[in-house]
C-alpha cells in the first residue's frame, strides 16, 4: 500500500496554514490580504449556510438509529455516554472558570476579535447567503423528526434522511475541509496584520497544555467509576486500553480504531457480543473528550475577550453540545464542524472566533479522539456489569470497510446509522 504524504493530513495543513498565516501577515501587502480576506468572508457564508443543513442531516439519523435496535440496552448506553460526555463539559467549564481568571488575566488584552474587515481590510466583494433556517430551528426540528420516525412503521423519511446525511458529508469531505486551512491561513493573516497574534497565541498554548492535563484526569476519573462499579483495578483496565490510545493517536479516528478497541474492551473482561453491541456505538456518541477541548477553548475566547459568561447559559450550552455530539461527522476535525452552529447561536461566536476554535480543535484532535476511544472502554466495562449474561440479540454484525482515503470505516446492520467519527 502507496504510503500517504505527510501534507495529505489535515492537522499537518492546518499547522502550515498557520504558521504561513502568522509569517506572511508580516510582509503582505493589503491589496494581497484583502484576497484572502474575500475567501474568508465567502466561505464562512457558506458555512453559515451549511450548518444548519448540517445538523438536520447529522442529528435527524443519528437520534433516530439510536431509537432502534437492542432497546433499553441501547436507550441505557446511550444515556451512559451522554452522560459522560456532559460531565466531561462541566468539569472543563468548572476549571475554566477557577482558573482562567489568573491563568489568562495578563492577557486580558484584546476588546474584541476584530475581523480584517474592522482594521481597515476589506473585502473586495460581500455575497450574503441567508440560511434556510436557524440553527435552533434545525435542532428542534431534527430532533423531532428523528424521534418521530422511531414511532410511525416504515423507512421511508429515515431513508430519505440518511440520503441527506451522505449529501451534506459529502459537501463537508469534498469542500469544507479541503478548504480549512486556506481559511485559516487568512484568519490568522489577519490576525497578524491587526497586531492581536500575539495575545491568541500565548493564550491558546496555555490553554492547550490544560487541555492535554485535564484529558488525563477524565481518563483516571471515568476508569476509577468504571473500577469502583465493577470491583475491578482501574488501573489494569487503564492499561490494557493503551493500545487503543496509542492507535487513536496516530489515526485520529475512532472508525480506524474500533478493530484495537474491541480487542482491548475483551483484554478487560468484556464479551464479545458486549463489545461488538457498545464499541461501535459509543464511538458514535461518546465524545466526551471532544467535549471537553470545545468548552475549553470557547471560554479561552470568551475570557480573552471579554464576553460575558452566563452560567445558566453555558450549562445549556453544554447540554445542547451532548446532544450535536452525536452527529459529528465522519471526517478529522468532525466534532467542532457540528458544534459551529451550538457556539454561533448560543455564545454568540463570529467567524473569528469560530475560525479559532476551528484551528486550535484540530491542532490537538488526535488527544481527544484518543480520549474518547480510551473512555469507551470504562463504558463497555460498566455495560457488561449491567447486562451479565443476557445479551440475546445484541450482537451485531460488525462490518470494517474502507473509506474514499482507504481507512477503515465501520457499519452496523441494525439500520445504517452514521459512521463512528475521529
Amino acid at each position: 500500500m502507496t504510503k500517504k504524504p505527510l501534507t495529505s493530513h489535515l492537522l499537518v495543513r492546518v499547522l502550515i496554514g498557520i504558521a504561513l498565516g502568522v509569517v506572511c501577515g508580516l510582509f503582505f501587502p493589503e491589496g494581497l490580504a484583502r484576497v484572502f480576506v474575500t475567501f474568508n468572508g465567502l466561505f464562512s457564508a457558506f458555512l453559515g449556510f451549511l450548518i444548519p443543513l448540517l445538523i438536520l442531516g447529522l442529528v435527524t439519523p443519528a437520534i433516530a438509529d439510536l431509537g432502534r435496535g437492542a432497546g433499553k440496552w441501547l436507550g441505557l448506553t446511550a444515556a451512559l455516554a451522554y452522560g459522560s460526555t456532559v460531565f466531561a463539559g462541566l468539569v472543563a467549564y468548572l476549571v475554566a472558570r477557577g482558573t482562567y481568571p489568573w491563568l489568562l488575566g495578563g492577557q486580558r488584552s484584546v476588546e474584541a476579535l476584530a475581523s480584517p474587515e474592522e482594521s481597515g481590510l476589506s473585502s473586495y466583494f460581500v455575497l450574503e447567503i441567508d440560511p434556510v433556517f436557524g440553527v435552533m430551528t434545525a435542532l428542534v426540528l431534527a430532533f423531532c423528526l428523528g424521534v418521530g420516525i422511531t414511532l410511525i412503521p416504515g423507512d421511508t423519511l429515515h431513508r430519505g434522511m440518511d440520503d441527506l446525511r451522505r449529501i451534506i458529508m459529502r459537501i463537508v469531505e469534498l469542500v469544507i475541509i479541503p478548504l480549512l486551512p486556506v481559511y485559516i491561513f487568512g484568519m490568522f493573516l489577519g490576525l497578524t496584520m491587526n497586531g492581536q497574534i500575539l495575545t491568541v497565541v500565548t493564550t491558546f498554548l496555555t490553554v492547550t497544555v490544560l487541555a492535554l492535563v485535564l484529558t488525563v484526569a477524565l481518563l483516571l476519573l471515568q476508569y476509577a467509576v468504571a473500577g469502583l462499579y465493577t470491583r475491578r483495578n482501574p488501573f489494569v483496565l487503564l492499561k490494557n486500553m493503551l493500545p487503543a490510545y496509542a492507535t487513536a493517536l496516530g489515526t485520529s479516528s475512532s472508525a480506524a480504531t474500533i478493530p484495537v478497541t474491541l480487542r482491548c474492551v475483551q483484554a478487560n473482561g468484556v464479551s464479545r457480543p458486549v463489545a461488538g453491541f457498545v464499541v461501535p456505538l459509543a464511538a458514535t456518541i461518546h465524545l466526551s473528550g471532544s467535549t471537553l477541548k470545545i468548552v475549553l477553548f470557547s471560554l479561552a475566547i470568551m475570557t480573552i475577550t471579554g464576553m460575558p459568561v452566563d452560567d445558566l447559559t453555558y450549562l445549556g450550552f453544554i447540554l445542547m453540545l451532548g446532544v450535536t455530539m452525536v452527529a459529528a461527522p465522519g471526517v478529522p476535525g468532525g466534532a467542532i464542524m457540528a458544534a459551529v452552529g451550538v457556539l454561533q447561536g448560543m455564545l454568540g461566536f463570529d467567524e473569528t472566533a469560530v475560525a479559532l476554535m476551528i484551528a486550535t480543535y484540530i491542532a490537538i484532535d488526535s488527544f481527544g479522539t484518543a480520549t474518547n476511544v480510551t473512555g469507551d472502554g470504562a463504558l463497555a466495562t460498566i455495560m457488561q456489569k449491567l447486562i451479565g449474561t443476557r445479551v440475546e440479540g445484541l450482537e451485531p454484525e460488525l462490518v470494517i470497510t474502507s473509506d474514499d482515503d482507504g481507512a477503515p470505516s465501520a457499519t452496523r446492520t441494525a439500520g445504517e446509522g452514521p459512521l463512528p467519527r475521529p
